[in-house]
């Protein structure tokens, strides 16, 4: 394995030039599922890198379960700097380990109460609560209508502040959340950044990112892009912030100021950038990154297991 076993742990670093420009550049669709395909997939091979790591690590710990072939010189020499690299990565794979799962219990939990507090209203595909606080959000998952795959949560409060046309275009700017079932990239998005944080500033995109998507659909289904920009700066500057924290809320995820200016210009292309391009250049030096992550992890696991099964004792 040599030191390519350490790449995929600095590798994210080259999917740093597109986070900022592709959410300035390229369509907010193709942003984010570019910027979270590219996150998952680094997050991945860096947690396969320490878990390769931690097997080094472990077979050196007295009185480990492991064979005792596992902690040979040979196995040992895969490993630049074994000994240290392999118990830090004990520590480090534990500490992902740990932030992964809190940041999942909490998303579901947090989703689990709010359809409890649901529960007793009709299945609409709006939920209107007479709650004096601002907020508006999307709630993916229970009840479906209309073929959305959730609800769309909004205060009293906050449609008392928006007039019809604004009002339509927060529908349909949490409506197309739950189509494009946001929830699941910026979940994957915040559990990569958990993995490396190297990949935070690609988290940010992917949120902002997001949010665009649904500001340019929203736009797309009222026909008044002024509407939803004025729908989204006047929601921002009455909003406190949503309950739910983990949840798709409107005017709270992402800069708004670039967001109203963002739905005030023209509408982004659609299309992928040419290659010789500020944003293109970057595109394809967060691919190779990539590619060259998941190669060096796959790499280095192969090359791991045939030293490990040439040390494990018949």
């Amino acid at each position: 394995m040599g030191i390519f076993v350490f790449l995929p742990l600095v590798l994210p670093l080259t999917a740093l030039p597109i986070a900022r420009l592709a959410e300035l550049h390229l369509h907010p669709r193709s942003a984010t599922r570019l910027l979270t395909a590219v996150g998952g997939v680094l997050a991945l091979c860096s947690t396969l890198c320490l878990m390769l790591l931690v097997v080094v690590g472990t077979a050196q710990l007295p009185g480990n379960p492991l064979p005792d072939g596992w902690s040979d010189p040979e196995v040992r020499a895969a490993v630049p700097y074994d000994e240290v690299a392999g118990k830090s990565a004990i520590g480090a794979l534990a500490v992902v380990g740990a932030t992964c799962g809190a940041l999942l219990r909490r998303h579901f939990r947090v989703r689990r109460e709010a359809h409890r507090a649901l529960s007793g209203m009709p299945d609409a595909p709006v939920a209107v609560l007479p709650d004096t606080r601002v907020y508006a959000y999307a709630l993916p998952g229970g009840a479906h209508t209309g073929g959305v795959p959730g609800r769309i949560v909004v205060s009293k409060a906050m449609l008392a502040c928006l007039d019809s046309g604004e009002r339509a275009a927060l529908i349909a700017h949490e409506r197309a959340h739950l189509l494009a079932r946001h929830h699941r990239h910026l979940l994957l998005a915040q559990l990569a950044a958990r993995a490396n944080p190297l990949l935070v500033p690609l988290r940010d995109a992917v949120a902002y990112s997001a949010e665009r998507w649904a500001d340019e659909e929203a736009a797309l289904a009222v026909g008044d892009r002024k509407a939803v920009a004025r729908a989204v700066g006047k929601a921002a500057l009455v909003s406190h912030g949503t309950p739910v924290a983990t949840l798709l809320g409107f005017a709270v995820p992402g800069p708004v100021p670039r967001r109203v200016a963002a739905l005030l210009g023209p509408v982004p292309p659609s299309g992928w950038p040419p290659v010789f391009t500020a944003v293109g250049l970057a595109a394809w030096t967060a691919a190779a990154g990539t590619a060259a992550s998941a190669f060096s992890s796959a790499n280095a696991a192969v090359a791991l297991f045939v030293v490990l099964a040439a040390a494990t004792p018949l």
